[in-house]
Parts: C-alpha cells; structure tokens; sequence
C-alpha cells in the first residue's frame, strides 16, 4: 500500500487523469478528497471510490477561485486532519482545440487557458502550503504535458501555460524544500483522456485518445511499439510514483510520461534499414 493512510486532495478529480488517479490511490490507501468544477463528476468519483471500499470525500470546487482551493484543503484536515498530498491536476485545452489561427486568438482565449492550467496551479499550492509547513511535510504534485517540452501544433496558449508550469514547479520546490515540501510534475505525452476534448459536461469515458481507436502498434505515433494503447492507468502510475515516498528524494522534477520515445527524435524523417545497414538520409553522412 504506497499511500497508506496518505490524504490526498486532487483537482479535477472528476474525469480523466484526475479520475483514474483518484480510484488508484485509493487503492493504494489513500483517503482521497475529489474536486471538480462539475460537482456531478465528483461525487460520482467518491461514490466509485467508496463503492471499491476506498475512502472519499468530494466537494465543488474551482481551481480559478483561491477561496475554492482554501475550502479543498480544509474539507481534508477537517475530515482527516492532515493534507500530505495535493495533486494539482485539474486543467483544459486549448479554445477551438486547436482550431484558432494564433492572430485570431482573443485575450479572453489566452486568459481562460492561463486562469485554469497556470494560475489553477499557483492557487492549490498557495492553499496546501500553510497545512504542509505546519507539518513539517508534504507533497505537491503537478500535472503539466509534454507540450512543456515541445510546442503542440496550433496549442498556443496551453503550450504557454504548461512551460509556465514547468518553471513554477521548479521555483516551488526551491522555496518549499527547506519546511519539507517537495514539489514535482509529471508531463504526460499519450495516454490522456478523450474528455480534455469533449464538453465539459460531456459523458466521462475513461479512456485514451488512443483507445478510443483500433490500435495498430505498427503505425502507432510513437517509437516504442506495444501490444496495447497508451492508457490512463500508464499516466496514473507515475502520478503514484511522485505522490508516494518511492520519490521522497525528488522535487523540481517536471517528468516525462508514457513518453514511448517521442520527445527523444527530431522532426527530420530518416529513412531505415531494419538489417542495419544504410541508415542515414541522403547527403547526410551516417
């Protein structure tokens, strides 16, 4: 049990990687506190929690609102005690999902896009951080992207606000590691959720881009090839790994996840030889 008695708020706990977390720490003895800005999602997510035998409770809760994140961090210590973890997890994509020219983009799309996925963060650390220094201890965990790496094609003000992220994670843990908070992200490249696409109150699927499709691993995106798609549980893995102590040495780590290779090839196509021979493209010297 990795979290064994481990209180946990998680931000968009509703859906997606927040969901999928929610139910794993749970079953890794986590007492889990659900947020969402769709109260519905939440307590259903609570509801399946307690239903498996896990601990749960939910609240509505706005990563936008600082009174929002201050009510998710006292509905845990009220109920537990205690906070050890906060899982900053809630964000959205881009407005248009891609479908806006960057000359196009108003200042209202790049506000709701930041206020969510920058300032949502800023907030929910804010809150947690006086819990934690009074402990003497805790956890921060993030979830920012691989477009924190490299730019997502017409991902204009997401893409910002995950380098933003990144930077914040990393400042965050310079000034909370001497009161024995760490703070850490995991940047996830495959593997999330359909709904990030779909409406908010869209049905919550509990799937993958990629399993919402046949999986052909010879044509698939990424280098590694495997018999199944990158899934939700690959992301809530290590989600774990940074909220448990088997990474009680690590903070300002913004980690790749279900990654498969991508971020380690360029954009340049090269042709291959499976014999191993002849690799390398024309005019280039191998």
């Amino acid at each position: 049990m990795r979290l064994e008695e481990k209180v946990v708020v998680i931000t968009g706990g509703g859906s997606g990687l927040g969901r999928e977390s929610a139910l794993l720490f749970a079953e890794q003895g986590a007492k889990v506190v659900v947020t969402d800005l769709q109260a519905a999602r939440a307590e259903k997510v609570a509801g399946e929690v307690t239903a498996a035998g896990g601990q749960a409770v939910w609240l509505r809760a706005d990563v936008r609102s600082e009174a929002d994140m201050q009510a998710a961090v006292r509905l845990a210590t009220d109920t537990h005690g205690r906070l050890d973890v906060l899982f900053a997890n809630a964000g959205i994509g881009e407005i248009g999902f891609g479908s806006v020219p960057f000359e196009e983009l108003t200042e209202e799309n790049w506000d709701a896009v930041q206020d969510v996925n920058l300032k949502g963060v800023f907030l929910a650390a804010k809150a947690a951080t006086p819990v934690m220094k009074a402990q003497g201890a805790g956890n921060i965990v993030v979830t920012s992207s691989a477009s924190s790496y490299a730019a997502y094609p017409h991902f204009i003000s997401y893409t910002a606000s995950k380098h933003g992220v990144n930077g914040l994670v990393k400042v965050l843990a310079l000034e909370l590691g001497r009161f024995g908070i760490r703070v850490n992200a995991l940047c996830p490249t495959h593997g999330m959720s359909i709904n990030l696409a779909l409406a908010p109150d869209a049905e919550v699927l509990g799937k993958s881009y990629e399993q919402m499709q046949p999986w052909d691993k010879a044509n698939a995106a990424m280098p590694l090839r495997l018999d199944r798609p990158p899934a939700l549980r690959d992301n809530a893995n290590v989600a774990l790994f940074l909220a448990s102590d088997d990474s009680a040495y690590m903070s300002g780590v913004c980690l790749p996840a279900t990654d498969g290779g991508t971020l380690s090839r360029v954009a340049i196509v090269f042709p291959e030889d499976v014999g191993g021979e002849g690799l390398g493209a024309p005019g280039v010297d191998a």
